[in-house]
């Protein structure tokens, strides 16, 4: 007695893929402007309304690190009209809600993985006029002031506090951590002396060390990052463990129909292939990565993983 409903609702699926999208499909950003997301979200977005021809609205909803915007899209209906571009820290702020014995806000298998589009080893700046000119002078100066060196975040177990956390872990130095509510807020931070440091992808920095107002440090990723060959690595430094990528991908929620889902993917895989899209990624320092299908939930499932161990090594951040 159940086929027909089944088949019924099988029918109005594809009925609805054969026409997605008819309307805007939103893309939401967990974060202010001005952030990695944001840098990745706008030229795709623009790419895409290129393709569908309906408009691709990017929502900035920040807060909380990104929980806000993530459980935000989370709960959205299942229709492929409301996408996420998210970042690394999409599968560690429910490990921290779950660390401080908080319900997380949502859980990662509310979520379809649709596809990478960046990941960009992350990038230690200060300011231009800083006293630091290499990571050992910054770590000198560290151990001599314990507490007194700031560094602003996008928040709490955000992609930018988990790297240095990572950093100063390994180092065995404090420095004084100053969330913010996304990446956008904490560069302006940074750019106005507020705070002395920021871990950052390459996307919204790279405008700033041109112009000569931010100095890199270092580099979290295995290699030197391109557009940065001058810039040593933390492994290069001797710290071994010290290695962090800063990746944007888009999401659905996880009952958006199989065939939406695809057609998303055929969309981005278009997308990437746009000059001007290229050209604008490129220009920010975030060159295309790009990864579907099961690529992708691989990426996605190893990389979360490894996060949530620096996150459990981290502790409880009050």
């Amino acid at each position: 007695m159940a086929i027909a409903p089944l088949a019924a609702r099988g029918a109005v699926a594809q009925d609805a893929a054969a026409t997605y999208p008819s309307r805007a499909v939103t893309m939401v950003v967990a974060f202010p402007p001005g952030g990695q997301a944001d840098v990745v979200a706008r030229p795709v977005a623009a790419a895409l309304e290129r393709i569908w021809r309906v408009p691709v609205p990017v929502v900035n909803r920040g807060g909380a690190g990104g929980a806000i915007g993530n459980a935000f899209v989370a709960r959205a209906a299942p229709d492929g009209y409301t996408l996420l571009m998210a970042l690394s820290s999409l599968a560690v702020l429910p490990e921290a809600d779950r660390l401080h014995g908080r319900p997380p806000a949502y859980t990662v298998d509310q979520f379809a993985p649709i596809a990478l589009i960046t990941a960009d080893p992350t990038l230690l700046v200060v300011r231009a006029d800083s006293p630091w000119r290499t990571l050992e002078e910054l770590i000198e100066d560290a151990k001599r002031r314990p507490g007194q060196i700031t560094y602003s975040s996008a928040g709490n177990y955000s992609t930018l506090h988990v790297a240095m956390a990572m950093f100063t872990s390994a180092a065995g130095i404090d420095l004084l951590h100053v969330p913010y509510q996304g990446g956008g807020p904490a560069l302006t931070a940074l750019l106005s002396g507020t705070v002395q440091a920021l871990a950052s992808g390459p996307g919204p920095i790279t405008p700033h060390v041109r112009e000569g107002k931010l100095r890199p440090l270092a580099c979290w990723g295995a290699r030197r990052a391109p557009g940065y060959e001058d810039v040593p690595t933390f492994i290069e430094k001797g710290f071994r463990d010290v290695e962090f990528y800063i990746w944007a991908g888009v999401f659905a929620p996880a009952a958006t129909p199989a065939a939406i889902q695809e057609r998303i993917r055929a969309a981005l895989r278009q997308a990437v292939a746009d000059p001007e899209l290229r050209r604008a990624l490129e220009a920010a320092g975030s060159p295309i990565a790009y990864l579907d299908g099961e690529a992708f939930e691989r990426f996605f499932r190893e990389d979360s993983a490894r996060l949530i161990r620096a996150v459990q090594r981290i502790g409880k951040v009050d």
